[in-house]
């Protein structure tokens, strides 16, 4: 998964039909869990744009969407974001939450 800025998110949300933009910070144990997860996922669906961010760098970010806490995972279909996923659960939840999109 590619570290994106702000302004790459926003590239890939309005240029791809679905992205996805996974928000962490590096000291969350459930962070990397998650990135784990979202690595698997990103492998079976690779027509999905997925790219991370480390939520301190880009705090404006998390004002303008309300991001309430970290692991977040933004879901922009067609340039509007989604939905916003805190409980990752599983690999297959992902999986499917980023495929009925597709």
């Amino acid at each position: 998964m590619k570290e994106w800025t702000r302004a790459e998110w926003e590239n890939q949300s309005q240029n791809a039909k679905v992205a996805a933009f996974y928000l962490y910070a590096p000291m969350c144990g459930t962070c990397m869990v998650a990135s784990k997860m979202l690595e698997v996922v990103e492998e079976l669906l690779p027509e999905v744009e997925i790219g991370k961010a480390n939520l301190n760098y880009i705090e404006s970010l998390a004002i303008d969407h309300q991001i309430e806490s970290v692991p977040c995972l933004l879901i922009a279909e067609n340039g509007q974001i989604i939905e916003k996923i805190y409980a990752f659960q599983s690999v297959p939840h992902l999986y499917n939450r980023l495929r009925k999109n597709i």
